[in-house]
């Protein structure tokens, strides 16, 4: 009777940190990858005529992330940095930079912690993500120190990096989140009944995600700092979005004090908003500055 018992709490054991590790490490692409995908999905040649400068920037931790700048060519003093998603890297960034450029901006992309050429780790679902946007922030001042305008934009996990960054006060001018999540449970949760496993599985497992990695994740919701934030965010969510469902989004709003606008976009699923409709995303881009009381040049063709 005892060996049964010692059998399975071993394999439970077995079964939490699987989960735990299933669920925090990062399957990431190759910039070639990203590349290869970026391209059969929209024009992407103007990236290639943009003057653009490489750089690392080390974080709070002593991380190193590898960053590009893309320098707007009509000129500019103010600067967005974008934040790609979940496995994805900077190249996933560019799908959203032609609208700043014509916009009037300068543009950073960068490879999220564990992402692209940065060193291999785990995912803390917006916890050191979020610091490490806060440094890139502060070190964009440093190293640009002509940018009188900046802000931040995310898609997914960058867009909930983008949220938790806010906590920090960053000397930020706007935000904007595009299908973020405000806590990761539910996520894994969902995650785990599409595996037909019993959801309350999340549970044991952010056990031993603290044990291996430092971390619950009851820990890791992106919208704990709204309450207090006072930078104007937009958030945008794709209306069929069923792997982070807009709800997530609806709620931020709500949490969020200062100018925040929410638009969900019709057709579209996850990450998709700015591919199903271009058009009405720079829109609601282009209003909401405008709502933030930034001026913005409209129409430019420094990407055609």
């Amino acid at each position: 009777m005892i060996l049964i018992v010692l059998i399975l709490v071993l394999l439970l054991c077995v079964l939490g940190f699987g989960l735990a590790s299933f669920s925090m490490q990062i399957r990431r692409q190759t910039l070639e990858q990203a590349r290869e995908w970026q391209q059969a999905h929209y024009d992407l040649s103007f990236y290639d005529r943009l003057e653009k400068t490489d750089y690392t920037v080390k974080s709070y931790d002593g991380y190193v992330l590898h960053v590009q700048y893309l320098k707007n060519p009509a000129g500019a003093d103010r600067c967005v940095i974008v934040s790609h998603g979940y496995t994805d890297n900077r190249y996933g960034a560019l799908k959203y930079a032609g609208i700043y450029l014509r916009l009037g901006f300068d543009v950073i992309i960068y490879d999220l912690r564990g992402h692209g050429e940065n060193e291999k780790t785990f995912c803390t679902y917006s916890i050191r993500e979020g610091h490490d946007l806060m440094m890139l922030i502060e070190d964009c001042h440093k190293r640009f120190p002509n940018v009188k305008i900046l802000g931040i934009h995310g898609e997914s996990l960058g867009a909930a990096s983008t949220v938790a960054c806010l906590k920090y006060r960053p000397r930020i001018q706007f935000a904007v989140a595009d299908c973020g999540f405000s806590a990761i449970l539910p996520i894994l949760k969902a995650g785990l009944r599409q595996m037909h496993l019993p959801s309350f599985l999340v549970h044991w497992a952010s056990l031993f995600a603290k044990l291996r990695y430092g971390y619950f994740f009851k820990d890791m919701n992106p919208m704990n700092g709204l309450s207090e934030n006072t930078v104007p965010v937009l958030f945008l969510h794709g209306a069929e979005d069923t792997f982070i469902p807009p709800v997530h989004s609806k709620t931020m709003a709500r949490t969020t004090h200062g100018i925040s606008q929410l638009h969900l976009i019709p057709g579209a699923g996850h990450a998709e908003s700015v591919l199903k409709e271009p058009a009405m995303y720079e829109q609601y881009v282009q209003e909401f500055l405008k709502a933030a009381g930034i001026q913005v040049t409209e129409g430019e063709a420094v990407c055609d």
